[in-house]
């Protein structure tokens, strides 16, 4: 997904939600696995982020994202973006954004303990919040590679996405 349509999606499912959480996912040990831990880094860097920062929580899982269920609970979300690297059969650095009842159709997301879609099903039951969920495609996961051009680019495209959409 290009980023200025995932801005427009973005502006349109946050509509109206007071309080967003975002989970980045990832392993800095493993290639672009860490996707998800650069989008929560660049947004701390943002500017606009900075501004709201109030509304908006920024959560950094790493491989154990299953322990800030209790912070991101304590945070009470309207709303919840969870951000994982994910195979999805495309060229590394696209962007494909998912609610989590259309999860399985073939996406794989992460090798971490919990995966996106299992916190996507707790936080749904627990906080009953909106929940979208944001997978990179990785160029390689493999325990000692570097990040690719391609995964920071998105993941920028994404941060700057998610800051577009929660400073209005």
């Amino acid at each position: 997904m290009p980023t200025q349509n995932l801005k427009t999606f973005l502006k349109d499912r946050l509509s109206g939600a007071k309080k967003v959480a975002v989970l980045g996912i990832g392993s800095d040990l493993r290639g672009d696995d860490v996707a998800g831990m650069l989008v929560i880094g660049y947004l701390k860097k943002n500017p606009a982020s900075r501004r709201i920062s109030k509304r908006l929580g920024l959560f950094g899982g790493a491989t154990a994202p299953e322990n800030l269920t209790g912070e991101i609970r304590t945070f009470k979300p309207s709303h919840i973006i969870i951000i994982d690297s994910a195979e999805i059969k495309e060229k590394p650095g696209t962007i494909l954004v998912l609610r989590p009842e259309e999860i399985g159709s073939g996406v794989t997301f992460s090798t971490h303990n919990m995966p996106a879609q299992i916190l996507s099903e707790y936080f749904k039951k627990s906080i009953k919040c909106g929940i979208t969920i944001i997978g990179i495609q990785p160029r390689s996961v493999r325990f000692g590679d570097g990040v690719s051009r391609l995964v920071k680019s998105a993941s920028k495209g994404v941060a700057e996405a998610i800051a577009c959409a929660t400073s209005s």
